[in-house]
């Protein structure tokens, strides 16, 4: 399962609390970039779709895209915050992290 640091936890509350939807949640979904390639998108929702899979951690919630949940399965989201910016970044977990 998709692991969320600390650092993350904080920068997505601070991104969700501040958004027109406040109780929502970090989206975690596949956009398509050509017919072999996507990406992932991250945007506040509402709330999960019924296949997404749910995360709650450290106070925040993430809904997963069923697409993307196996990618992220040994994951690690981590954020880093430099003036104003928050960039997230995902790392593979480490033996026994998660």
């Amino acid at each position: 399962m998709l692991t969320i640091t600390t650092e993350a936890a904080q920068a997505i509350n601070a991104i969700v609390v501040s958004s027109p939807i406040p109780q929502g949640g970090l989206k975690i979904s596949a956009k398509p970039m050509s017919d072999s390639e996507s990406t992932l998108e991250l945007s506040v929702v509402e709330g999960p779709t019924t296949s997404d899979s749910v995360i709650e951690e450290q106070g925040t919630k993430v809904f997963v895209e069923e697409a993307v949940s196996g990618y992220l399965e040994d994951k690690v989201l981590d954020a880093q915050v430099e003036d104003e910016q928050i960039r997230f970044t995902l790392q593979d977990q480490t033996p026994g992290q998660g």
